[in-house]
């Protein structure tokens, strides 16, 4: 019994031992390693773009895929709907750390996480929406630079676990797929030479932006302007004056306070008519 559990565990030691072996290396030797190739880069002009990941290695006997952690400024977003949309159309497969809000500027909007998972074939890659948000308006106007970072890389492979190799990178757990249910160990790549990319976005010029006050005043001269006499001013809805006063024609129609003449022949005839037709202007 004695000399059967001696060569049950001389035989573990030699199949775990190999076992092991196979996965400290997996393919992830650093040799190997030292071949992976990382690249990011921004395609399309304007506001709208396609953040590029690309990963290249030398060949190995295990399957690879990819994990990329990027975390991505407040200058910029990803939209939940479109990578849906995107992934039962290409199988674009993002994950996004929380639901953003695609209308808010920059200044009132967080930073965020996107998870990019690449599986074979080879290369591994993918092209990701990224739109630009809106900044705040400056004194001088002009372009606001959003800076973007590499993001960071985790390997691994279904045909073998990763463990700690003892080479200057290391195991982290982190989601399987992007269905999030479970939490695998990946392999954390350090050194990795990629450089930042970068949008300009424009800015508006806050100068040429009216108060409120300004603009309220502004308002009330253009009534005053349109209609001397007739309706009082306050129950002259802005939106009819505005109209109005840009169609003249229009105005000598159906606004009786173009003239003291037009006004007295008109008033009692546009009387019965004029609040209904202010009412309609009013929700245009």
């Amino acid at each position: 019994m004695l000399s059967l559990y001696f060569v049950v565990t001389w035989l573990c030691l030699i199949f775990c031992g190999a076992s092991q072996e196979d996965g400290v290396g997996c393919g992830f030797t650093s040799p190997w390693l030292e071949s992976v190739v990382m690249s990011m880069k921004l395609t399309k002009q304007g506001f709208h773009r396609d953040l590029v990941y690309e990963l290249r290695h030398e060949p190995t006997s295990h399957p690879v895929k990819a994990l990329l952690l990027h975390r991505l400024p407040n200058g910029v977003y990803m939209d939940q709907y479109q990578l849906a949309d995107l992934r039962e159309e290409m199988g674009l497969q993002v994950l996004l750390d929380s639901a953003l809000d695609l209308e808010a500027p920059a200044h009132v909007s967080s930073a965020f996480s996107a998870l990019v998972f690449l599986s074979p074939p080879e290369p591994l890659q993918a092209a990701v929406p990224v739109h630009g948000r809106y900044h705040k308006a400056s004194s001088s106007g002009g372009w606001e630079r959003v800076i973007i970072e590499p993001p960071r890389l985790l390997l691994r492979s279904e045909n073998c676990d990763i463990v700690d190799t003892g080479i200057p990178h290391r195991v982290v757990d982190a989601p399987c797929t992007i269905q999030n249910q479970s939490l695998c160990s990946w392999l954390e790549v350090y050194g990795l030479q990629v450089p930042s990319v970068s949008v300009e976005l424009p800015v508006g010029d806050s100068s040429l932006i009216i108060p409120k006050r300004a603009e309220s005043r502004f308002r009330g001269e253009k009534v005053r302007s349109c209609c001397r006499s007739g309706l009082p001013i306050s129950q002259v809805p802005w939106k009819f004056a505005e109209w109005s006063c840009t169609v003249p024609i229009s105005l000598l129609l159906i606004c009786p306070c173009i003239s003291p003449d037009l006004n007295r022949a008109t008033l009692p005839f546009f009387s019965l008519f004029l609040p209904v037709l202010l009412l309609l202007l009013n929700h245009v």
